[in-house]
Formats: C-alpha cells, sequence, structure tokens
C-alpha cells in the first residue's frame, strides 16, 4: 500500500510507528459550545487560514484521546510534525468528562446583543413595577442572561430554576414589608434588614443548584454560611461610610463568594481588586446618568466582572 507521506510520527504512544499519512483527517472544532464538523483537513485548514478556528479553539480530530487546543496540535497552527495518534472513535460528547475543558482553566465571558439587552432589561422592568410578576420576570431575566455567559469546558451554559420555588419567598417578603411599614417600629425595621439579607443568601444558593451545562445540572452548591453572609453585608454596609471602602469589601466578598461553591473539580477564583471595581463603579455610574449608554457600560461591566473570575483546577493555587 502506498501512502502520500511516509514520515513516522515521533510522538507515537509507547513508540509504535504511525503513518500520518495513512488517512485524511476529518476535524470537529467547538463554537460557542457547540460541536462543528466534521471537515475534511484541507478544508479545515482553511478555516485555520482565515482565523476562523485560532489557537485557544478546541478541536478533535480521528484519532485524539479527547478535545485539544488548535495551538497544542503540532502542525496545525505553525511549528510542525502531526498530532499523536490514537485508537480511532466518534468525537467525545461536548461537556462530557473527555471534554479538555472540563478540567482546565480559563476566564469566564460575557457576551450579549445590545437590542436583545435593552428590550429585555425593558420588559424586566416593567415586570418589576406590577410587582406582582416579579419572580417570574426575575426567572425568565436569569435564564437568559445565563446563556449569555460562556464558561471553560461547560457548554450551553443554563438556569433550570422555576419561579414557583422562590414565589413564598417573594411573597412573604412583601407581606413583612407591609407589615414594617405599617407599625413603624425600629426594631422591625433593623429585623426587616436581617431578614431581607438572608433571603438573598437562600436565593443565591438557590440560583448556584439550579446551573446546568447542555441541560444536564452541574450538581453545584454554595456552602457559605448565613452568618458569614449577613456579616459581610453589614460591613459592606458599613464600608459605604468609607466613600471608597466598599469597593475592597465587594472584592473581598466576591472572592468569599467563589471559594464557597462547591461541587466542581475546579477551583473557582476571583481575581479583581477593589481599585479595579472603585474606578469601573465611578465611570459606570457617570456614563449610566447620560440613560443611552447603560447597555453598554453594562456588558462592560459584566465581562470585566467574568473575566476576573477564572477556573484552575482544583490545588493548583
Amino acid at each position: 500500500m502506498h501512502f502520500g507521506m511516509d514520515a513516522v510520527n515521533p510522538r507515537a504512544p509507547n513508540g509504535t510507528k504511525v503513518f500520518w499519512g495513512a488517512f485524511m483527517a476529518n476535524w470537529f472544532y467547538a463554537s460557542e459550545g457547540k460541536q462543528q464538523g466534521p471537515y475534511p483537513d484541507g478544508q479545515f485548514r482553511d478555516l485555520v487560514a482565515q482565523g476562523v478556528v485560532r489557537a485557544d479553539t478546541l478541536v478533535w480530530s480521528e484519532g485524539m484521546a479527547g478535545w485539544q487546543k488548535a495551538a497544542e496540535i503540532p502542525g496545525l497552527i505553525g511549528g510542525g510534525g502531526a498530532p499523536p495518534m490514537m485508537p480511532a472513535g466518534g468525537p467525545p460528547m461536548m461537556g462530557s468528562g473527555s471534554y479538555a475543558g472540563g478540567g482546565g482553566g480559563g476566564s469566564l465571558s460575557v457576551d450579549f446583543g445590545i437590542l436583545e439587552f435593552t428590550w429585555r432589561t425593558i420588559v424586566a422592568l416593567i415586570g418589576m413595577c406590577l410587582i406582582i410578576p416579579l419572580p417570574w420576570v426575575f426567572v425568565w431575566y436569569t435564564k437568559w442572561i445565563v446563556s449569555c455567559v460562556k464558561v471553560p469546558g461547560r457548554p450551553n451554559l443554563s438556569f433550570t430554576g422555576s419561579a414557583m420555588a422562590i414565589v413564598p419567598w417573594f411573597f412573604g417578603f412583601i407581606v413583612l414589608a407591609i407589615a414594617v411599614g405599617y407599625t413603624g417600629i425600629q426594631v422591625l425595621s433593623t429585623a426587616f434588614y436581617i431578614v431581607q439579607i438572608v433571603l438573598y443568601w437562600m436565593l443565591l444558593k438557590w440560583m448556584v443548584a439550579n446551573l446546568a451545562s447542555n441541560g444536564q445540572p452541574l450538581g453545584l452548591s454554595f456552602t457559605g454560611s448565613v452568618w458569614a453572609y449577613i456579616g459581610w453585608n453589614l460591613l459592606f454596609a458599613i464600608s459605604i461610610l468609607t466613600i471608597i471602602g466598599w469597593a475592597w469589601v465587594a472584592a473581598a466578598q466576591l472572592r468569599w463568594m467563589c471559594r464557597n461553591i462547591q461541587g466542581t473539580r475546579r477551583d473557582i477564583l476571583f481575581k479583581g481588586s477593589g481599585l479595579g471595581i472603585l474606578w469601573r463603579g465611578i465611570v459606570a455610574a457617570i456614563l449610566c446618568s447620560l440613560i443611552i449608554p447603560i447597555p453598554w457600560v453594562y456588558r462592560w461591566i459584566m465581562n470585566w466582572f467574568a473575566s476576573q473570575t477564572e477556573l484552575a483546577p482544583r490545588g493548583s493555587m
């Protein structure tokens, strides 16, 4: 049998000789968490040349054990040689344990259209003003914004929570607010503030527990104690008196919250600084006062917070 290339692959496992030219490879690549392909070798390399497939794009070809970044494949983007040959089979399922990004690292990102953000936000604000639809509007908006978050190794992130789960909390809170406002007793006002924080803590736990990828629950949980959460919020309220100290408290609280998300094989780390939050908060406040830039400012802020939230193999830090 004659092969188009008879070079021996020096990276083949166990020292075995593999002839890369024995077949024409079919390639797949991941785009926005979805599998694209297969593409013949020549067409796929055209995609590389056109910049559709970049160095950080996850790719797979017949014979590879799992998804890898294109830059890690010898000879695909710069360099020479061919990828290591492994027993052939179909591409690993995106989001499964064999998906390379599942145990790797990287930063989160957020992407959404300005027009879609605008109309969804207007609808959400109207729903909030009407009060009664608020739980359903909140869940509807959360489902959309979560779908805009890109997590390395966790394609098609989604939120699966039901509005009915928070209806009792919400209407109980409304009744309590009316009672406190009607009596005007200071002790009740203080208790109301604490209850409000506890409800936010419960909401956070519920939201984390209802995150999914490719329709499969991630099995995450928030394990931070309610007392610690109350303490952080009280500290934040006090820090506002310092004018700028709130930013450093916010950064520290975000780091604490990330550390207390369990159920993942990776550490979740918030790397943003108090100074970074402070100056962005000031710029955002100024621009939002002009009304028109609000969607762009919101996307800019969210992207920064996402970029400062990193996933790292557990124990690597």
